[in-house]
């Protein structure tokens, strides 16, 4: 055998063991779970909170937590966390909706807290439109606010675009987690090996209510640029809020952050009257002479 063909055959043989590795184990490489025993009991200093377990047609047990506000509850925000430790650390965001007279509900993923089950993108849906189901049962959806963070971003867009919200609020979101993993893998062929595409791009299309769309300019793992491109999808629902230096772990160390999310809470919509304004003022492109 040639030597040349001696090492495609090597090279090839290495590229099909990694695009195997990385089908069997991007569970341990994209999901960062804490596990929490059964009686394990939460605890929030100054939070009211009731604890929620959710048994899946499967059988399997979804954990949640409920944070409620001191005063008349406004509605409820079913806030979608990230992909790493358990609500028991996510817990304490909980406190920049409830201040606001907003329940708040935080659900843990399978195989994430308390929650049990097989782990798949679809489970992960069906699962969390049964949450929302539950929800319906106890208020109506003009009431519910979605909240998706990083990886909870896409599940949110998802729900949204099945269901009919009060608003949609996406925190630091990807446009597909095929985009964010190609950025570190960019000769395997994820569009096959990932489990997990969740392409948001998609499902924000489908969105029937208000997007706002909260990204740092500073942010490392999922660039700011892709914000401004999800902005583009849905352009007449979607309003982009910029956290000028947020990285993606610290947006809630901004008071920028927090004077958005009291503004999207706390603002009405507003019809304008277009006919008052430059809207159909065209600039021309021609040099004009000043009459003597």
């Amino acid at each position: 055998m040639p030597y040349w063909l001696h090492i495609v055959w090597v090279l090839l043989i290495a590229y099909i063991a990694i695009s195997v590795a990385l089908y069997y184990l991007q569970d341990y490489m994209l999901f960062k779970p804490e596990k929490l025993p059964k009686d394990f009991e939460f605890y929030y200093e100054n939070q009211d909170t009731k604890e929620y377990n959710l048994e899946t047609r499967d059988g399997a047990v979804i954990n949640g937590l409920l944070f409620k506000p001191k005063g008349e509850p406004k509605g409820i925000v079913l806030y979608l966390k990230g992909n790493s430790k358990s609500i028991r650390g996510w817990g304490k965001f909980a406190v920049d909706f409830t201040r606001h007279n907003y329940n708040v509900l935080m659900v843990d993923y399978r195989g994430f807290g308390k929650s049990t089950g097989k782990r798949s993108q679809k489970a992960i849906k069906r699962d969390l439109q049964q949450v929302y189901n539950r929800i319906k049962e106890r208020t109506t959806e003009d009431r519910v606010i979605l909240y998706g963070r990083s990886l909870g971003s896409g599940f949110a867009a998802k729900l949204a675009s099945m269901n009919n919200p009060k608003m949609l609020i996406l925190d630091a979101p990807y446009y597909s987690m095929t985009k964010v993993t190609a950025r570190y893998a960019p000769f395997m062929p994820l569009s096959v090996l990932l489990k997990y595409p969740l392409p948001t791009y998609k499902w924000l299309k489908y969105v029937q209510c208000p997007i706002h769309i909260i990204h740092g300019t500073n942010d490392k793992l999922i660039p700011y640029k892709t914000s401004l491109k999800l902005s583009k999808i849905n352009p007449k629902l979607t309003k982009l809020h910029t956290v000028i230096g947020g990285g993606h772990k610290n947006l809630n160390n901004f008071e920028s952050y927090h004077e958005m999310i009291h503004d999207i809470l706390n603002s009405k919509p507003q019809n304008i009257d277009l006919s008052t304004t430059s809207i159909h003022v065209k600039h021309s492109s021609k040099a004009t002479k000043a009459k003597a």
